[in-house]
């Protein structure tokens, strides 16, 4: 096979495939001949088998023309060649081919119709091509006719007019440029002007024009200069628009909205508007404060420049605080009034654009809702990030000073500045000031708890230099008409500031416009903090306690006269049965007094009290000023305001209500209280034992060892600091007050202090009902959960104030009447008499004759100081007590006593009680069944004193065995009494 190859290339011949393509198209198409047309039909026809031979033939054949049919056949030659085998594939081959010729012979043969055909219409093709080209030769020789013919002249004309027309486009075009090259000078008026919106039309249309001359070269360099002038618009426009954050103008924002319109840009606007409302919160802060530091400083050092804000807020005096505090709100208000204008405005110009017209683009509107939507997002969050910011700043610069030795005013006008801030805060985004309130709750504790610590250390000095005198105030006085009190009456509600509650009573009608509605304009809110204010005065104080000379004279002139005294009571006295006068026993100038004191003045005139309960109340009316602006600490302030009660209620007691004045020896009888109980002789101390123990009530001795155990320190020195609590804990309490050595309680000619006694009690009583109606303000303002202890202090200590009278007034009652003279005088009396007697013994006289000097003396005090009713009703009811249980006891220390020395009991007993009703008008008379059951025991059977004994137990032993010894002694037999006496015995003996 190589041998055939390299004697094919030896002697330069092509394999068919390579013959057939050197052939021209037609000869490679080549229709076979008419002869071979014939012998392939002459050939036997079996479609079949002539099928079967196409089939055969390898596939490669029918891949492409570049197929070397020739050397792929030469390529399959076995290495060893075999003649027969060669002619068999050989003969094969030809099959094949035969076949093929035939197949191809019939396709031609098929197709020869359609050949015809097409021939003979590509020959007329060709006669028409002939045609055009005739035409076409024609028609050149024509135009060089023409173009010879036609004058040069009129086409010159043409092109001239042509060329005239450009050069006029061109000037019109150079004009134009020129025109452009000078806009920057018109720009630059136009922001002069502040005309934003013309500034950017106008550029944007030399922007438009320049493109279309942009084949100039000149052109480029104008749109490079027009871009920056573009931007430098912008910045200015940045610029404007970071002053409406302080004082906004409608007209200058309508420009800067306008102005970012024009350029697309609404959206990245408001962007940069909340940046410069950040900024200008930031800036307007350190201005103010470094303002005020580098002023306080004196000195034009750089270093403040140089700080931080809060470090800068510690450089603030106190001096200067309030100053710097209130321009820093007035500030931000500014602040704040802008970015609720700018909120308005938009508000205002969405309504305006809110139906948009018919000739709008589709897709103009969709964007213009777009931004509408964007900048009323962004609007609603910025309020709540403005107010944060806001609050944060002033936080800082509220912790910044150290508040607790500020002055209280002071501190109250720091309360209501913060307090008309968060209500801005609250108008401005529906903040609760949370951040405000914890800084301001913070310092108020502090402040506060330092404040009632001076204010209880205050009080106790008022307290011990205080010497009990009648503080003269009018009659109508009333809390509401102190300082401390005007807040009350002029707001209704609570949470108003003081400030607000001013401009509440000037002008009503603008409490129903929200703050941004009252200075939506002009003004401030907290302009009126530094405005100064006329001094309003105090019209509570009358000389005398009398609000002049005329009511004084009114007061007694009605008592002056004797018409409204009996005329029986006009003599002196007079003894029923015998006539006699023996001693002066009622005057007309007692029953004057008596009545004054009693009831006139107890009308007519003002409420007792004196300068430290004025100052108590004032205390008051601070304490709930604060209270009312701060209400986060109102239940600390309500405890201390409980503090400042229980101290001067303790002070009250420890002062008039405590004994311990040496007494004289004798036995006295002692009682308890409204119900009477039992009690041993065992001393002169037992009466004034009773005063500090019998007539004090369990609520109150609880509530007094209370106040002791919490608020007084009882060892001031520090003595003994173990026994009574850690010093934490002794830091609260106040060391126990001392009464004035001024103060003199001793002196019997002034009823032992008595004066002194009703100004202090009823002092302790008139703040007491100032306490009372204060109830439902502090209700309103204390938390839900500690409410209780509200309820809890005016349940268990406001209500004991009047409680405090019977110790008290007990003391002055144990003293002012001799008992002791009486006791000696019956225990002269012969009780065991044979004969009924008319004449009462002389010993009534006597303690008549006491409390005559009683009344009187009561008169004379009440001239210097107003005994109310009530005060008198408890004097007269405590020496009526005592005399009465003096008079049993005297009784019950006979030692023999006969039928006819108990009716001389009795008609003592009634000379006394007869004379006593016309000396007072206290009804019933107190004790007066206990001496009469006493006396009628007198009568009474062996078993009848038996159940006596067991009924009557508030008799005591001895009086009960005296009974039994000298009424029933001859009457049984010892067995009997003994019987008795131990029935007596087992009744005292759970006692002992």
């Amino acid at each position: 096979m190589q041998k055939i190859k390299s004697l094919m290339a030896r002697q330069g011949l092509k394999s068919p495939q390579e013959s057939m393509a050197d052939l021209s198209p037609v000869e490679n198409l080549r229709i076979p001949s008419s002869e071979e047309m014939r012998e392939l039909r002459q050939q036997p026809i079996d479609p079949q088998a002539e099928q079967e031979i196409i089939d055969s033939i390898e596939e490669v054949y029918f891949s492409n023309d570049s197929f070397d049919m020739v050397r792929h056949e030469l390529e399959k030659l076995p290495p060893e060649l075999n003649l027969q085998e060669l002619e068999d594939y050989r003969d094969k081959l030809k099959k094949q081919q035969a076949a093929v010729s035939k197949r191809v012979a019939d396709l031609i043969l098929e197709k020869q119709p359609s050949y015809v055909k097409e021939l003979e219409r590509v020959t007329a093709l060709q006669a028409n091509l002939q045609l055009a080209a005739v035409i076409c030769t024609n028609a050149r020789r024509q135009l060089r006719v023409s173009k010879e013919e036609f004058t040069e002249a009129s086409l010159g004309l043409l092109a001239n007019q042509r060329r005239r027309q450009l050069l006029t486009g061109l000037l019109k075009s150079l004009r134009t440029i020129k025109t452009l090259q000078r806009t920057d000078v018109r720009l630059s008026e136009m922001l002069e002007e502040e005309d934003y919106p013309g500034a950017i039309q106008l550029c944007l249309e030399c922007q438009k024009a320049a493109s279309t001359f942009k084949h100039y070269s000149c052109i480029s360099e104008l749109n490079s200069k027009l871009q920056d002038t573009l931007e430098q618009i912008e910045e200015q426009l940045d610029v404007a628009l970071s002053k409406t954050c302080k004082h906004f103008d409608v007209l200058h924002y309508t420009k800067v909205q306008k102005a970012y319109t024009l350029l697309g840009k609404t959206q990245t606007a408001m962007d940069q508007l909340h940046m410069h409302f950040t900024q200008a919160i930031h800036n307007t802060v350190f201005q103010v404060v470094l303002g005020y530091v580098e002023l306080c400083a004196g000195n034009a050092d750089t270093k403040f420049l140089k700080m931080q804000y809060k470090d800068l807020c510690t450089h603030i005096t106190l001096d200067s605080y309030i100053p710097c505090l209130t321009d820093l709100c007035k500030a931000l208000w500014e602040v704040m009034l802008s970015y609720h204008r700018t909120m308005q405005w938009h508000e205002e110009h969405d309504k305006q654009k809110a139906a948009p017209s018919q000739d709008d683009a589709a897709a103009e509107a969709d964007e213009l809702t777009v931004d509408r939507s964007y900048v009323k997002k962004k609007l609603e969050h910025g309020l709540t990030r403005i107010w944060q910011d806001v609050q944060l700043k002033v936080k800082v610069y509220i912790l910044g000073t150290d508040m607790s030795n500020f002055k209280y005013d002071d501190f109250i006008v720091v309360l209501d500045v913060i307090s008309r801030l968060m209500q801005v805060g609250e108008e401005f985004c529906g903040s609760k000031s949370e951040v405000l309130q914890e800084s301001i709750k913070r310092q108020s504790v502090n402040y506060f708890r330092n404040y009632h610590r001076a204010r209880l250390e205050e009080l106790r000095m008022f307290l011990e230099n205080e010497t009990w005198e009648l503080c003269p105030v009018k009659s109508n006085f009333n809390i509401a008409q102190l300082h401390e009190f005007k807040f009350m009456g002029q707001c209704r509600s609570p949470s108003v500031s003081p400030s607000r509650q001013a401009a509440s009573s000037v002008a009503p009608a603008l409490e129903e416009l929200s703050l941004f509605q009252q200075f939506h304009q002009e003004g401030n809110p907290f302009e009126m903090h530094i405005e100064p204010k006329e001094e309003e005065t105090e019209d509570v104080l009358a000389s005398n306690g009398y609000e002049s000379d005329e009511l004084e004279k009114s007061v007694y002139q009605d008592y002056d006269s004797d018409s409204d005294v009996a005329d029986e009571l006009k003599q002196d006295y007079v003894d029923e049965q015998t006539g006699d006068a023996p001693l002066k026993s009622v005057s007309r100038e007692t029953i004057r007094s008596k009545k004054k004191s009693d009831y006139n003045l107890s009308k007519a005139c003002a409420p007792i009290l004196t300068n430290t309960t004025l100052n108590v109340i004032r205390l008051v009316g601070k304490y709930m000023q604060m209270m009312n602006i701060l209400k986060p600490i109102a239940f600390d302030v309500i405890h201390c305001v409980s503090q400042l009660f229980d101290y001067y209620l303790y002070a009250v007691y420890t002062f008039f209500g405590r004994n311990d004045m040496p007494v004289p020896s004798p036995s006295l009888p002692t009682y308890s209280g409204r119900e009477a109980v039992p009690a041993r002789v065992v001393g002169p101390a037992c009466l004034y034992e009773s005063s500090g123990l019998g007539l004090i009530s369990s609520r109150l001795r609880t509530t007094l060892n209370r106040i002791q155990e919490s608020l007084i320190d009882m060892d001031p020195v520090g003595e003994n600091a173990g026994v009574h609590g850690p010093p934490e804990d002794r830091k609260e309490k106040v060391p126990i007050p001392h009464l004035s050595q001024m103060v003199v309680l001793t002196d019997s000619g002034t009823l032992y202090g008595l004066a002194q006694r009703v100004v202090a009690t009823e002092s302790l009583v008139f703040l007491a009902e100032q306490f009372e109606s204060l109830q439902s303000h502090l209700d309103t303002m204390m938390p839900a959960a500690k409410k209780p202890f509200l309820q809890q202090f005016y349940s268990q200590t406001v209500s004991t104030a009047s409680e405090l009278r019977k110790p008290i007034y007990w003391i002055v009652a144990a003293k002012a009447i001799d008992y002791e003279q009486m006791l000696l005088m019956m225990a002269g009396v012969k009780w065991d008499i044979k004969e009924i007697m008319s004449q009462h013994n002389i010993y009534v006289d006597v303690l008549l004759k006491e409390f005559e000097q009683f009344n009187k003396r009561l008169g004379e005090v009440s001239r210097h100081v107003r005994i109310p009713l009530p005060v008198s009703n408890v004097l007269w009811e405590h020496c009526i007590r005592l005399a009465n249980r003096t008079l049993v006891e005297g009784y019950a220390n006979v030692k023999k006593c006969s039928n006819e020395g108990r009716a001389l009991m009795q008609l003592d007993f009634q000379q006394f009680l007869m004379k006593l009703e016309k000396l007072t008008d206290l009804r019933p008379i107190p004790d007066k069944e206990f001496v009469e059951t006493y006396i009628k025991a007198y009568y009474l059977t062996e078993n009848d004193m038996e159940q006596f004994i067991k009924n009557h137990r508030e008799y005591s032993m001895k009086q009960l065995a005296n009974l039994v010894n000298v009424c029933l002694g001859s009457h049984i037999n010892k067995k009997a009494r003994q019987k008795l006496l131990s029935a007596i015995d087992d009744i005292d003996r759970p006692k002992r």
